[in-house]
């Protein structure tokens, strides 16, 4: 019951009362062998959740609240705070994009610790010159599903010289290019040549780390178009160094074999789908992070809303927190993604 605010004292204190509603506090204290002022101050926390209130009949004693209705009263109050907190992740989105479109407009910010550029060709240009100058190791994260035929082509002499050169290189896939021949393929042949791949249902925004000192980012994670960033500040760098090692260490290599879900776990892509619709992403953001069709992003929503008897997607998000579904210990299982 943490995740409705109960702390083990107060789920302990309200079992007794489910069973004995009408139990006094040295009747509670006795019976979880407590000091009477532990059972009242637990008590009193249970007051300010409206699980139980001051009996009207007898003076110093609680009443239970009906569960129906108090324990209705705290999801509730879930779901109230997992709207705001959609809200609060969509501001802070906004922001970001905003900050960087203005930063990209400022051409005086151009700077040795961050440059600017837009248009393809010179991108490719400097992807070129930084991996033919990279000494010890490139790192990738590759959103977005099924790589472009143009896009994996010239990336192949980039690797393979890399490679070579003894560079360490290591690139994180979304999930979902288990799906896509050419992919599945480009990744088959790095894994061959000495690099090293890895996969996971959800990646961070596509990023090219060079030597660990130089990082490529889009300016616009979601229009990518707009053009990229080369930053070389050891701050910024070193952040992003963090975010792909704990990435990596979170992926699966790319020819693991996995498990199928239990029935009470979830698969690594039914997890992503929660995260990616507790933050409030539509039906066409949540398929595109995941690099699958819409169409197979509204059958996994679907039957995670089945699974827990959601009638609404912010119910779904409350009653999977109760669940443990969402959080740093809910439990995952592999299987293999869809398209």
């Amino acid at each position: 019951m943490g995740q409705l605010g109960l702390d083990a004292d107060a789920e302990a204190v309200y079992r007794i009362l489910l069973k004995r509603p009408r139990a006094g506090v040295v009747e509670i204290a006795e019976g979880l062998g407590w000091p009477v002022e532990r059972a009242k101050a637990t008590l009193d926390g249970l007051a300010e959740l409206t699980l139980v209130r001051n009996s009207s009949e007898e003076l110093g004693k609680v009443r239970l609240v009906n569960p129906e209705f108090g324990l209705a009263g705290l999801l509730q109050r879930q779901e109230q705070e997992l709207a705001q907190r959609q809200q609060a992740v969509a501001a802070t989105r906004l922001a970001i994009t905003q900050v960087l479109s203005e930063y990209g407009e400022d051409q005086e910010a151009q700077t040795d610790e961050v440059r600017r550029y837009t248009g393809l060709d010179a991108i490719n240009s400097q992807i070129e010159r930084l991996a033919h100058g990279a000494e010890s190791s490139v790192e990738v994260f590759a959103p977005g599903g099924a790589q472009t035929e143009a896009s994996l082509e010239a990336a192949r002499p980039l690797d393979q010289a890399a490679v070579e050169r003894g560079v360490q290189l290591r690139y994180v896939y979304l999930d979902s290019v288990r799906n896509d021949p050419a992919t599945l393929s480009y990744a088959r042949w790095l894994h061959d040549i000495g690099g090293e791949v890895r996969v996971l249902p959800q990646l961070p925004p596509r990023m090219i780390i060079f030597d660990r000192r130089a990082a490529i980012v889009p300016i616009d994670p979601e229009a990518a178009a707009r053009g990229v960033l080369i930053l070389r500040g050891a701050g910024v760098v070193t952040a992003l160094v963090s975010l792909f090692q704990q990435t990596w260490e979170q992926a699966q290599p790319l020819g693991v074999s996995r498990a199928t879900a239990q029935p009470d776990g979830l698969t690594g892509q039914e997890r992503a789908v929660l995260d990616l619709l507790f933050e409030g992403h539509t039906d066409d953001v949540v398929a595109r992070k995941l690099g699958v069709s819409v169409r197979t992003g509204r059958r996994i929503t679907a039957d995670l809303m089945a699974r827990l008897g959601a009638r609404s997607r912010y119910q779904a998000g409350a009653l999977a927190m109760e669940r443990g579904w969402l959080g740093p210990g809910a439990e995952i299982c592999e299987e293999p993604g869809n398209d």
